[in-house]
């Protein structure tokens, strides 16, 4: 089982996860063009794809979805609620709720519920075998449900958006500041390094720092905020916005 990103940021998400000869995307924030190109890199085509999964509506996510599942006629899996907003319209839905269990080949997938302000969002947790892998951002605060759904994971691809006094002190307007730092909005380092404190983060294989703010996060403090649970950065691995990262793979080759 693998997973690598095309990019992970607020100018757009797309996650692949491989599990023998089934391949799912996670997320497309990206135009057609800019998604085939990205994927070249990883040495995959469109055309290899099982199921784009959907986390929630917002741009940044799915703005790349519907074209993506016609051109290539793809099942895209996505909540009642995120199909309602007729965003990810392509013709080819496959809709299921929160807390469903999807099997996609030799995936089991988990959908798990999150507080973040979208019509019905989920994350995922990916199962192959005795591999586990957590796709989880885009959440504003840790609840006990998160924690124990993703406890379990040997990987984890997780968001770290942003530093608070950054944010309160950086120069989103007050209305996009109480969005992103609320209940509802976007994780911050010291919630992230929490939620990785409650789930015993040191044991992970991986682990992926995601979907990081540009404009109200530093590599610098990210880090600091994770060594303050981890003795070591020797896991981890960050997601760029550019460029995402290539195969990791849950075994550990």
């Amino acid at each position: 089982m693998q997973f690598a990103s095309l990019g992970s940021g607020s100018k757009g998400n797309a996650t692949l996860v491989r599990a023998g000869d089934t391949l799912v995307m996670i997320d497309c924030g990206f135009s057609l063009r800019e998604t085939v190109r990205r994927m070249a890199r990883l040495n995959v085509e469109p055309q290899q794809l099982d199921a784009i999964l959907v986390t929630h509506e917002h741009s940044d996510h799915s703005s790349g979805v519907a074209a993506l599942s016609r051109k290539f006629q793809i099942p895209v899996y996505l909540t009642h609620g995120t199909y309602s907003t007729g965003r990810c319209d392509g013709g080819y839905e496959r809709l299921f709720n929160c807390e469903d269990t999807l099997a996609i080949g030799s995936l089991s997938i988990k959908a798990v519920a999150v507080p973040h302000d979208a019509v019905e969002p989920c994350q995922y947790r990916l199962s192959c075998g005795e591999h586990t892998l957590g796709i989880l951002t885009d959440l504003g605060s840790i609840t006990p449900h998160v924690i124990d759904n993703f406890r379990s994971c040997q990987s984890l691809l997780l968001e770290f958006n942003h530093d608070l006094p950054m944010l309160l002190d950086g120069p989103y307007p007050p209305h996009l500041k109480h969005r992103v730092g609320g209940d509802w909005g976007h994780l911050n380092n010291l919630q992230a390094a929490d939620f990785l404190r409650q789930i015993d983060g040191a044991q992970l294989r991986h682990l992926v720092v995601a979907h990081i703010s540009e404009k109200n996060n530093s590599r610098s403090q990210a880090e600091s905020a994770l060594l303050s649970v981890l003795d070591t950065l020797d896991r981890v691995i960050f997601a760029g916005q550019s460029g995402g990262f290539d195969w990791l793979d849950l075994a550990g080759r």
